[in-house]
Parts: C-alpha cells; structure tokens; sequence
C-alpha cells in the first residue's frame, strides 16, 4: 500500500483508540445536582457578591473572546495565505535560507507573532484583575512571568521543531509514522517533567508543615488508599489573592499541591474537603488518563495533518509545494487552531465530568457536606466565580461544574446520607 493509505488506516486505528480510551476514563455518570436545589443555594449568595462576580466576568469576557478570535484570524491568515510562508523564508535568508534556519527561526517566528497579537489581551485581562483585586502581580513581575513562559516556549518549540523537520528530511514519505511517535512521547514525557522542572519556575513550593492538618492529610490519603508522595503549598500569594489546589504529575512526580492562599482563608476542614477532591484525582488516574488521551490525540492530529496538509488547494493557499517545505509550519500551525478551537467544548465536558466525580469523592471520603459547601462558597468569594454562569459559556469552556451545582450535588448528598 502507499505511505497514504497505511496513514488513512493508521489514523483510523488511531481515532478508535482514543474513542474507546475517552469512553472507558470519563465517568458518564454524574452525581445528582437538582436544579431545584442549584437555585435554591443562588438565592443564598448575597446580592453584593453576585454583582461583583458577574461584573467582574463581564470585564474579562470581551478579551477572553477577542483573543480566541483573533488568535484563530491570525493562525489562518498565516496558515492559509503565503504570509506565513513569507516570514519563514524571510527569517531564515540571513543563513542562506538553510532548512534549518527556516525550521527553527522560521517556526519560532511564527509561534512568535501569533503570541504577540493577542499579548493585548493578555494585558487587558491583567489590568481587569488588578482592578478587582484578584491580582497580586505588578506589571513587572507579570511581564517576567511573561517572559519565563516564552523561554520555555521557546526551549520546547526548539526541540519539537527540530526533530519534526529532521524525521520529514531523512523520511520524507513515512516522516508521520515517527512525527506521531515522538509527540506522543513528547506528550509523556511533558506529563513527567512538568511538575519537577517547569513548574518551580513560576512559583516556590515548600511541604506543607507538620501538625495536624498535615497529618490529617496523610491519614486521609492513606484511608483512600492513595499513596501521595507529597502535599506541597505554592506560594501564589506572590501572584493571586485566588484560593485553589491540584495534582500533578504520576508515579513519582505524583504530589498535591494547595495554595498558601487557600491555607490562609480557608478552616482546616475546609482545606481537608478540597484535598479530598484532589485525592481523587490520583485515586483514580486522572492525570495518567489525560496523559493517555492526550497522547493519542497528538499522534491521530501529526497523521492527520500529514493527510489533510497533503491536500493540493490547501498547499497552494499557503504558497508552498509541499507539508515537508519548513515553508508549510503556518498551514500546520492554522490546522491544529482549528481543531483546538472545535475540540475545546468536548475536553471542558468531559472535564466537568472528572471534576463532579472528584467532588462525589471529596463527600463520601470526608462524610461532611456542610464543610464541602462552605468552602465552595468561599471558592466562588475569593475567586470571584459567577456561581451559576451563563449556559452559553459553560457549555463551550467550563472546566468544572458551576458552583450551583456543586453546592446542590452536597445536599443531595446530605438528604441520601440523612443529613
């Protein structure tokens, strides 16, 4: 068979695998949440804390949206159009437009100035978190953070972009068969490397000191049956006045990590119900399912974009003979942003599912839905969340469920436990 037709059934195979994947590690089966109940807890928020919240949406959604649109423009505008062909040949002429020149500064260039139009919005969101509050960044230490991001960007794209353009050089007809191995192996082993490398680049993390949260932490995790190498606190505060927590990495870059903020506002109980939810991440495997999913899902999209980059009109819309041209990095870069932008509503949907069943968990672990619902609401204060937001914006980008929701899935929990 032709390099073609072993892609089309590769990625076949490939889509299959993800598909079952999806459907065997997403819990499909939430926990109740009447809507009675959803409503009942909003008409307890006070009237105040619901304005601000919303205003405070309402001020970050005009960027939010603007950059999703104009960074999805741009992608296309350089992918399909000789635009993006243009900058790389232009980018890599100071070296004799050598392929790797035009691999390398070329595919930065792009990457570059597809982050630089909507810094705007970044900024914009920057300025409306400062105004509310919610940020603890100066404009300087936000701009180094930007910065640090980019070098990171940067290192990765270095490497991805090298090894990329070197498999379609020394493979030019079977070049996707490696393109698809190594991203899922970049997919690993980011999974790894992230919470041990690039993570203490941002903030400083320390264990969380003995005494009786700790050991209560321990306990429970212990009771779960969930060994958690460490409970680590973030020191946010430099950044966020935001409470929150989360698991990273698998193995043994497993650890919880809780903000001092959280530590700060919260009761020990209260700290206790959001490190229960976070167990049930490691309990069951969350970050290794999404590692798994995430890997297939690179190496169905590296075939894909070979088969569909390969199509003649869309080569001719960029200005290029062929996806091996280093010239063709905009078309790839325009076809990825379209699928992210139509995948978004599925992974925040699926993600909503992970986090009810965490929050399921969190309930049953601790046996106190009292203290589970006071912390949402201290969540929903402190983070400045619309409890119950627009259905529109939930449906297409909502990680988790809406605080409503949460708090109804408690006393639903509270009325079958005779609570």
């Amino acid at each position: 068979m032709s390099p073609r037709a072993w892609a089309l059934g590769t990625l076949a195979v490939l889509v299959v695998a993800l598909v079952v994947t999806v459907a065997l590690v997403t819990p499909w089966q939430r926990p109740p949440a009447p809507r009675a109940d959803q409503l009942a807890a909003l008409r307890d928020f006070p009237a105040e804390q619901l304005t601000r919240a919303r205003a405070f949406r309402s001020a970050l959604r005009p960027g939010g949206w603007a950059a999703l649109l104009v960074g999805l423009l741009v992608a296309l505008l350089l992918g399909l159009t000789p635009l993006g062909a243009r900058l790389i040949e232009l980018a890599g002429r100071p070296f004799g437009g050598h392929w790797v020149a035009r691999a390398l500064l070329g595919g930065l260039a792009v990457l570059l100035v597809a982050d630089l139009v909507t810094l705007p919005f970044a900024a914009w969101r920057q300025q409306v978190l400062l105004r509310y509050g919610l940020s603890t960044n100066t404009w300087g230490a936000w701009t180094v953070d930007l910065l640090k991001s980019y070098a990171l960007s940067a290192v990765v794209g270095v490497v991805a972009l090298l090894g990329f353009w070197t498999v379609v050089r020394l493979a030019p007809r079977w070049w996707w068969t490696f393109g698809a191995a190594g991203a899922a192996g970049l997919v690993a082993l980011l999974s790894f490397v992230l919470p041990v490398l690039v993570e203490p680049v941002f903030n400083r993390f320390t264990p969380l000191p003995d005494g009786p949260l700790r050991a209560e932490v321990m306990s429970m995790a212990a009771r779960d049956g969930v060994p958690v190498r460490d409970v680590l606190v973030a020191d946010a505060s430099r950044r966020t006045r935001a409470v929150n927590a989360y698991v990273s990495g698998f193995g043994p870059t497993r650890r919880v990590v809780v903000y001092d903020t959280l530590l700060r506002e919260a009761t020990p109980a209260e700290v206790t119900s959001v490190v229960a939810h976070e167990l049930s991440h490691a309990r069951h495997r969350d970050v290794l399912a999404g590692t798994v999913t995430g890997a297939l899902g690179a190496a169905a999209a590296v075939v894909a974009l070979y088969l569909v980059g390969s199509a003649g009109p869309l080569l001719r819309l960029a200005g290029v003979d062929s996806i091996r041209d280093p010239r063709a990095f905009g078309l790839l870069v325009a076809l990825v942003t379209v699928v992210g932008a139509v995948a978004t509503p599925a992974q925040a949907a699926i993600s909503r599912r992970v986090e009810a069943r965490a929050d399921a968990h969190a309930l049953a672990l601790t046996g106190d839905p009292a203290t589970f619902e006071a912390m949402q609401r201290r969540l929903a204060g402190a983070n400045l969340a619309d409890p119950d937001p627009p259905r529109w914006e939930y449906l297409h980008s909502a990680s988790h469920p809406s605080t409503v929701e949460r708090i109804a899935a408690a006393r639903a929990y509270a009325r079958k436990a005779g609570r």
